[in-house]
């Protein structure tokens, strides 16, 4: 892939407990280009969490190497990895993770403060951004004010605050109705293209798999091809 954003290597992380190892990702490698929406599908268990977080600097791998826009991601010391989230990385969750006493305009202007972006810029995209995922009109609503469909997009405005390259998504439509999944899900694809980013995004949401540019399958941590009934 000669735009290549994303490479993983032989990635493999276990967990130690209570006597026993749990093998939660297997030998996985990959690579996603700039501009493609890449959905990680898998049951429940199947490690899809563990490797996004892996790619997104939220762990460290037992072995094996992730880069995410040349820079290598498992080697990066804790002040490179913050400045990798920060402007490289946006993170989508299921549970939302807005700040309930803040308005949707503030929780998008979080990540924009901590990267010391003047008042008046950080004010301007916070509009723009707000405009982009269609909520213009509810900057000054906080989370408890708004659906789930709407807390998602303010979400996913935040993850886009510092226009990072690559957005990280863990089953952004888990808690929404098919409805309201299918246009969180429009809305990604839509991102995708306009701002030529890379969207990995773990679901179990038959909609995302068929927006996606490609689909990789895990089950028990490992890589199996698509065609194989791995999803819930």
């Amino acid at each position: 892939m000669s735009d290549e954003l994303v490479r993983v290597e032989g990635l493999h992380r276990e967990y130690r407990g209570a006597g026993q190892v749990v093998h939660a990702v297997r030998d996985v490698s990959f690579r996603a280009g700039r501009g493609e929406l890449v959905a990680v599908r898998g049951r429940s268990g199947a490690g899809k969490t563990t490797l996004l977080n892996l790619v997104g600097g939220l762990d460290r791998p037992t072995s094996g190497r992730v880069w995410v826009a040349g820079r290598e991601v498992t080697g990066a010391g804790e002040r490179d990895l913050l400045a990798l989230r920060r402007d490289t990385i946006g993170f989508v969750f299921q549970s939302f993770g807005l700040i309930p006493i803040l308005s949707a305009a503030e929780n998008v202007g979080v990540p924009m403060r901590l990267a010391k972006v003047p008042a008046a810029e950080r004010e301007q995209r916070v509009a723009v951004l707000l405009e982009l995922v269609g909520l213009g009109g509810q900057a000054a609503q906080r989370p408890y004010e708004m659906s789930g469909g709407q807390q998602q997009r303010v979400a996913i405005a935040r993850a886009l605050a510092n226009d990072p390259p690559l957005l990280v998504a863990d089953e952004p439509t888990g808690q929404l109705d098919s409805e309201t999944g299918r246009s969180v899900m429009d809305l990604l694809r839509a991102l995708v293209r306009a701002r030529g980013m890379t969207a990995l995004v773990a679901t179990h949401d038959p909609t995302l798999v068929e927006l996606a540019d490609r689909v990789l399958v895990l089950r028990d941590g490992r890589l199996v091809p698509e065609r194989e009934p791995a999803a819930a």
